[in-house]
């Protein structure tokens, strides 16, 4: 039986609520780089992430079901000022105190540069922090 990956995530928390829908539909499903990723979250990137395993043969209908998830939660958030649901986090190191904490880390620590997480809204262009859920 092969895996191949179907999706990938940046955090544990994100990857095990998708792995548990799959299971919950009878899926055979695991976590590759979940440790890597987890125990040193630098390393994201040059592992790829998080990657969600499923059965080769049952690939397609996990990839449609967790489309359908994410589009059921980001119907779920509204834009403040035009009240868009193109929305998605992304991370913006924009901040002067995050290039500050930057730079006295690299001169005296080894630790990476802290970075704030924002929903951006692609129709607007606004930045927010909470995320406005409809009720």
């Amino acid at each position: 039986m092969k895996f191949v990956p179907v999706w990938t995530y940046n955090d544990y928390v994100s990857a095990h609520i998708a792995m548990g829908r799959l299971e919950e539909d009878g899926f055979k499903c695991w976590l590759k780089d979940e440790n890597t990723v987890t125990i040193d979250p630098i390393l994201t990137n040059a592992v790829g992430g998080i990657k969600l395993m499923v059965e080769e043969t049952e690939a397609q209908k996990a990839v449609d079901i967790l489309m359908q998830l994410q589009q059921e939660h980001k119907a779920k958030i509204t834009c403040p000022t035009c009240g868009s649901h193109n929305i998605e986090v992304v991370s913006t190191p924009r901040k002067a105190s995050n290039w500050a904490s930057a730079v006295i880390g690299f001169l005296f620590t080894s630790f990476a540069m802290p970075v704030e997480t924002v929903n951006h809204c692609f129709d607007c262009g606004n930045e927010f922090a909470e995320e406005m859920l409809e009720n």
